[in-house]
């Protein structure tokens, strides 16, 4: 069976899937944080082909975090998530964790499609973010019953327009576009070095070069797709973490306050 109709199959994609209703803020609140990884792909909570999305952007606002490899992503979701309360969400961080989980269908998969710097397929990334972000909205951060709004980062993603398309569509429609750019010197000098001791597989010369040409040919088009309908907002991440976070957070207040 072709990999994309397995990937269906598992996830309950097959044939006549009904809509569900939008996900409302009003969640009880909790303390607790979202975790980490998705929970189980084969379980059948919500299906990616929604006829509505799954959650109401009236309620949750979700900002794409774009940017090659190595442009510094996670640092500033890191400061979003301490400073403006959001949920951050990493795509690769949702992949690689699923690859490793017990008894995962897609975990060989992914890790080959992760150590050949190609795109997963975007059943199984859609799913894992839908899913999180499910999770966080049943396990709130304190702030939000303080009275933030929901709101995630999701990094790395979307990677393709299909992707874009699918997650506007049947996930959450996202408001705006964080979109770090940075030469690709830059870039590959920052993950040679993270390389020494991440521990990942991906780090490497000949992986970070298939990555930055995947980068270009195929997430660059997201960027001018939401550049055309303003909702971009271009950070140049080269320069100190510090001078790189004060322009994230003009930016994040303009988009907030609209």
């Amino acid at each position: 069976m072709p990999v994309i109709e397995t990937i269906k199959k598992a996830l309950h994609l097959d044939h006549s899937s009904t809509s569900t209703p939008a996900a409302s803020s009003s969640t009880a609140p909790s303390s607790s944080t979202a975790p980490a990884a998705a929970t189980d792909l084969a379980v059948p909570a919500t299906s990616i082909t929604h006829e509505t999305p799954a959650f109401d952007s009236k309620d949750v606002t979700v900002l794409f975090v774009l940017g090659g490899p190595g442009v510094g992503k996670g640092t500033q979701c890191a400061n979003l998530v301490n400073d403006y309360h959001f949920v951050h969400l990493s795509a690769g961080d949702l992949l690689r964790a699923e690859q490793i989980r017990p008894d995962s269908e897609f975990g060989a998969m992914i890790k080959d499609y992760i150590k050949e710097g190609k795109i997963v397929p975007m059943e199984v990334t859609v799913k894992l973010l839908e899913t999180a972000i499910g999770d966080a909205l049943k396990s709130p951060p304190a702030a939000w019953a303080a009275g933030t709004s929901p709101r995630f980062l999701i990094d790395g993603f979307p990677r393709k327009m299909d992707q874009a398309h699918k997650f506007d569509d049947s996930v959450c429609a996202s408001k705006a576009v964080l979109f770090f750019s940075c030469t690709e010197e830059v870039m590959l000098e920052r993950l040679m070095e993270r390389g020494k001791t991440s521990g990942r597989e991906d780090d490497n010369k000949e992986s970070i070069i298939k990555r930055f040409r995947t980068f270009i040919e195929t997430s660059m088009p997201v960027v001018e797709y939401y550049r055309g309908r303003n909702r971009v907002y271009e950070i140049p991440a080269i320069g100190s973490k510090e001078d790189v976070y004060a322009k994230v957070r003009v930016a994040v207040d303009e988009i907030l306050a609209k």
